[in-house]
């Protein structure tokens, strides 16, 4: 085996007979020696935890901030975005399933310095990085060195999650997260364990922690149907996301599109999207998206007071700005609207904040 890559773990406990339990994320993974965690990246090698993907990158891209997705974090920022490859869940959905599900040595890594991150942010001005594509708290060592790199230099680190991690690995690492969005992938605690992989109730409470540290939180709820597409459970979870994050945190009614093992399933009626945004929002929440489905209207941002749009957008490229310059203010009444940061325009634009 290469040694690229590989670093002792953070998080473990060393149990009798060489074995070890891993304690980053719910699962709790007691491996013997030369056996693998079920996010398919920290092993045990000789009595030590071990992480193979420290810098091993699989995906490297400048993506809008509106594709993570954060639309009332600086909206229209370029964002850079790097991955591995490995996950703490198995959705039979992913559509990011070959590096997911996938291990080193069975796809194309490159290794990349944490200094050298901070450097390809710098060379294209870009102050904003995503940990995004496959879960990142697997990756929980290099995220975090690149994290404190970032910060140091005055730029926003993104997390864009599934939220299956431990409370006290979670704590160490908010400290250098100014955003994330979480996916909520289900709200039925049997969804959870049986198809996705993971528990309900750990997803919940690292989410409401993320909220309560002062990140900028977004959800994202990808209606899947015959998964989580009854109206009854997807009004639980606006229940709790307005009770835990509260009616200003944004959510995403994402629509689903065949993949991977689901590839013989058919997308998400439109129908259905538009039921459940109008559900959410008469429930209270007042930043509520449709995701995937470029021109609908849930894709504006409206002002919770007048309830007319500030912020249009088709797909992920804002055409219309109805938002006063620094302070965010509804052009039309006046009212607050809860975007954090600014509108990010480039130099060929009028506005260009760093």
């Amino acid at each position: 085996m290469s040694k690229v890559g590989l670093r002792e773990a953070q998080w473990y406990e060393t149990l009798g007979g060489g074995r070890v339990r891993c304690k980053l994320c719910p699962w709790l993974c007691v491996l013997e020696p030369g056996r693998t965690g079920l996010c398919g990246v920290r092993r045990n090698i000789d009595g030590k935890l071990v992480t193979l993907v420290y810098g091993l990158v699989s995906s490297i891209a400048i993506d809008p901030i509106e594709k993570k997705p954060l639309y009332n974090f600086y909206p229209g920022a370029p964002i850079l975005s790097i991955s591995t490859v490995g996950c703490n869940f198995k959705c039979p959905w992913c559509q990011n399933w070959h590096i997911s599900q996938s291990q080193p040595g069975r796809t194309a890594l490159d290794y990349l310095e944490p200094e050298k991150v901070v450097e390809i942010m710098k060379g294209y001005e870009v102050p904003f990085l995503a940990f995004t594509y496959n879960e990142p708290s697997i990756w929980y060592e290099y995220v975090l060195d690149v994290a404190k790199l970032v910060k140091r230099e005055r730029g926003f680190n993104v997390l864009v999650t599934n939220a299956h991690i431990n409370t006290e690995p979670l704590e160490e690492l908010v400290k250098y997260i100014d955003a994330a969005n979480v996916d909520i992938k289900s709200f039925n605690s049997e969804t959870y364990l049986k198809i996705i992989r993971g528990k309900l109730d750990a997803v919940l409470i690292a989410t409401s922690l993320m909220k309560e540290k002062g990140i900028h939180v977004e959800t994202t709820y990808l209606v899947v149907p015959n998964v989580n597409d009854r109206i009854d459970e997807f009004t639980r979870m606006v229940k709790w996301h307005l009770d835990a994050l509260g009616p200003d945190t944004p959510l995403h009614i994402s629509r689903f599109y065949p993949a991977y093992k689901f590839a013989d399933r058919l997308p998400t009626p439109v129908e259905t999207l538009t039921r459940f945004w109008e559900s959410a929002r008469n429930e209270g929440l007042r930043y509520v998206y449709v995701g995937n489905v470029p021109g609908h209207s849930g894709e504006y941002t409206y002002c919770p007071s007048c309830g007319k749009p500030v912020i249009k957008r088709i797909g992920y490229e804002i055409v219309e700005w109805n938002l006063t310059t620094g302070d965010n203010r509804c052009r039309f009444c006046g009212a607050k609207v809860a975007i954090a940061g600014y509108r990010w325009v480039s130099r060929r634009g009028t506005l260009y904040y760093l």
